[in-house]
């Protein structure tokens, strides 16, 4: 029997911020005490970490990540390898990736090619959600045995037609489905048909840079497509997750329909609080390297993200993270936007960018991990073995320093991609060590993991649901 024991640390969950000692014995939790009291200091372990002035915080859920995602003629550069590493270093210990449905195939298809990817690479724990791009017959019915199995979220597009769009039919069947078999269905919520369109005319009036792939993906097609999606989501009389929330009219769709008592989720990423269309401006087509869907919106929008998590309204920071390298990759866009890869880097960025939300009194140490830690957890089924601090759980566990200062940069990152989207921004909290499972990946800034460690994690249904 392996034991550790974390000592001296503030411990911060969802719920609770306590000065307390942790004991994890075979990679679970088994107690936590109160620092200095008998029962703490009668502990006894192999391993101790002295966490004295240092938060101890669960690891990180990254629920939306796209490793090796074959898009716009190339893939996405970070490997299972390679990314679930990254993610290591900025304090994230769970991934749920997307196993892909191509037209034409079926769901298993999909789910044992991306598991194939995945098997024995991987430093951290992972699971998947399920892009259904072909709905029928057959693909409704394998959508019943794949929740049976532990995939219980599946994930549709409203934009890229002829790619993974479905049309409003094929999402109210499997939303219908999903009211069935305990399913969630997760939703890219922009009006790709109108897109395209705006997409043909802008290029027919010369406008191929980068910053127009924003101003062609409007707020309101986003809006809208959210409002479509929830109505949907009631005939249907199945929960919604709306992924990558940017605008604030759709922030506001979500509020309308939480307030009426609907089970209306949304997801926002670091990028949409912390970046904007000034980024998707910057010359020499160095703006392709924030070209992402949905697009990065005008600053003035970010203060509504802002406060729909500090509502509830907006109930998870997920990355989307899907990097393409500026040279060989965004490249493929120069003289037309249409064509540069969607998709923006930042697994390894999500934890620490919190943090300075937290410094600057955007958010609560306690909202911080709520948000990326424990409603991740909950909302795809795997809490409470991830995403808290308590006996039973995983020890999947951060010592964090809440006063380390860093400048983020392309030299120092871990991520597979040739920049970073936050190049010099300086934030205040580091990663200082990470357990998996108990097992240490970061051991005072060193890499001490292996691929393979991570294990697939078949998780339950939401446990969100009002």
């Amino acid at each position: 029997m392996s034991r550790t024991v974390i000592r001296g640390g503030l411990v911060i969950t969802a719920s609770d911020e306590m000065h307390a000692d942790v004991l994890i014995e075979d990679g679970r939790v088994v107690a936590l005490a109160a620092t200095g009291t008998p029962t703490a200091e009668s502990w006894t372990a192999e391993r101790t970490i002295d966490a004295a002035g240092k938060y101890v915080i669960p690891g990180g859920v990254d629920a939306h990540t796209h490793m090796e995602l074959p898009f716009g003629g190339t893939f996405a550069s970070d490997t299972f390898e390679t990314g679930t590493r990254a993610a290591a270093w900025g304090g994230t210990t769970t991934i749920v990736d997307f196993a892909v449905q191509s037209v034409g195939h079926s769901l298993r298809e999909g789910l044992d090619a991306w598991n194939a990817k995945a098997d024995g690479q991987c430093a951290i724990d992972y699971a998947f959600h399920m892009i259904v791009s072909d709905v029928n017959q057959d693909t409704l019915k394998e959508m019943d045995l794949l929740v049976q199995e532990g995939v219980t979220s599946f994930k549709q597009f409203m934009a890229y037609p002829g790619v993974f769009y479905s049309d409003d039919g094929q999402i109210l069947r499997a939303m219908q489905r999903s009211a069935e078999n305990g399913g969630l269905i997760m939703m890219h919520a922009e009006n790709g048909i109108a897109i395209d369109v705006l997409v043909e005319q802008a290029l027919a009036r010369g406008e191929t840079d980068p910053r127009f792939h924003g101003e062609v993906r409007k707020a309101l097609l986003e809006a809208e497509a959210t409002h479509r999606a929830i109505k949907l989501a009631q005939v249907a009389g199945a929960p919604l997750y709306v992924v990558h929330v940017s605008a604030q009219e759709a922030v506001a769709e979500l509020a309308r329909a939480r307030d009426e008592g609907l089970n209306v989720f949304g997801e926002t990423c670091p990028q949409y609080l912390f970046l904007s269309t000034d980024n998707l401006a910057e010359p020499d087509f160095e703006g392709s390297k924030y070209v992402c869907s949905t697009p990065l919106r005008p600053k003035e929008h970010q203060a509504a993200l802002w406060r729909g998590l500090r509502t509830n309204d907006l109930q998870v920071v997920s990355t989307d993270h899907c990097p393409f390298c500026f040279v060989g990759q965004k490249e493929l866009g120069r003289g037309d936007f249409s064509k540069i890869p969607n998709g923006l880097p930042g697994v390894e960025n999500r934890m620490d960018l919190l943090h300075q939300a937290v410094v600057d009194g955007h958010l609560s140490r306690r909202r911080w991990i709520e948000i990326a830690c424990a409603t991740p957890a909950r909302m795809f089924g795997l809490y409470p073995k991830k995403g808290t601090i308590a006996p039973g759980a995983d020890a999947d566990i951060v010592i964090y320093d809440p006063h380390a200062e860093q400048v983020m940069s392309v030299e120092t990152q871990h991520m597979n991609v040739d920049y970073s989207a936050y190049e010099g921004k300086r934030v205040t909290g580091r990663v200082e060590s990470v357990l998996s499972r108990g097992e240490p990946v970061i051991t005072e800034r060193e890499f001490t993991g292996r691929a393979g460690h991570g294990v697939y994690t078949p998780r339950s249904t939401c446990q969100y649901l009002l």
